[in-house]
């Protein structure tokens, strides 16, 4: 590791550090630091630790995601939601409501339609005996474009309760308070994460192109499919959990590749911690700038 790699991760540890604490004590009730571990404001401060660790855990598997997608697909505007995950999830959350079914299995519900979405994709960019890139590209971006539209219109033809409920799936939130949900995802998340920086020399041979990769030694094909598999896992479990946030996953795997170039081996452990930041910094944004009303996280991230 380079002096300057050193003091760039030392400097994103203690930002994210401070971060942390400012998520801590700010919000609709300010806490002061004398009274951070009163008692009577212990709820208070456990909940917002859960919220933080949420933030952490999205930032970190949105990230890595679209590095994962901007090496394979050798494509800088691949993202986490490019396989469908985002408008899948979002349809199966939406027919859920409408079924009446319990916001206790509606991760399910969203979890469910994320996965059908990518296979739909997954299928449709199928060609013989391999997935091409641009097939995969189109595929998503058509099935995205499709699904969305017909979440539009389960909402056009529902009353006004359904629109309310299903904002939150579409622009996200970290208002989750389950702490079985927050395991299993967390899980899949760092587990996902660390299949991902396993394959990173495979990455960076890949990104240069197949045919190189190939020459290497890496089984490009397999790489791939194994990857994009861990991807749409990560993302279709985050979520169920948090909804639909936006640009993360495009956004900062640039901004770090800016700052410590495109070696995942550096990249990915780098960008988590960048991730990590970013997101806790939006969460607190979207508590503070009109308070006690919590702005969808996705808009601040859009923003």
């Amino acid at each position: 590791m380079t002096r300057r790699l050193r003091n760039l991760t030392t400097m994103l540890t203690v930002v994210l550090c401070v971060i942390i604490f400012v998520a801590v004590v700010k919000g609709a009730v300010h806490i002061p630091l004398t009274q951070l571990f009163n008692r009577d404001n212990s709820v208070i401060v456990q909940l917002r630790f859960m919220r933080i660790l949420i933030a952490v855990v999205a930032g970190i598997g949105l990230s890595v995601s679209g590095i994962v997608l901007q090496a394979i697909l050798r494509n800088p505007l691949a993202e986490p939601y490019l396989l469908g995950t985002s408008s899948g999830a979002g349809l199966g959350a939406v027919i859920a409501l409408m079924l009446g079914v319990s916001r206790l299995y509606m991760p399910v519900a969203a979890f469910t339609g994320a996965i059908g979405s990518v296979m739909v994709v997954y299928a449709l960019a199928w060609q013989r005996t391999k997935v091409k890139q641009e097939s995969l590209i189109l595929s998503g971006v058509v099935v995205s474009v499709v699904l969305s539209a017909v979440i539009v219109f389960l909402i056009s033809i529902s009353n006004n309760s359904l629109l309310h409920e299903v904002t939150w799936w579409l622009w996200g939130s970290f208002q989750i308070y389950d702490p079985l949900l927050l395991f299993i995802v967390s899980g899949i998340v760092l587990l996902g994460t660390g299949i991902m920086y396993v394959f990173a020399q495979d990455l960076n041979a890949i990104s240069i192109g197949e045919e190189e990769a190939v020459h290497l030694g890496v089984h490009t094909e397999l790489v791939k499919k194994a990857l994009i598999a861990v991807v749409a896992l990560i993302t279709a479990s985050l979520v169920s959990l948090c909804g639909i946030i936006g640009f993360v996953g495009l956004i900062v795997p640039h901004t770090m590749r800016l700052l410590v170039g495109s070696n995942h081996r550096v990249l990915i452990p780098v960008t988590c911690i960048a991730a990590a930041i970013f997101m806790v910094f939006c969460d607190t944004l979207s508590r503070i700038i009109m308070p006690p009303v919590e702005i969808p996280i996705g808009v601040i991230t859009a923003m």
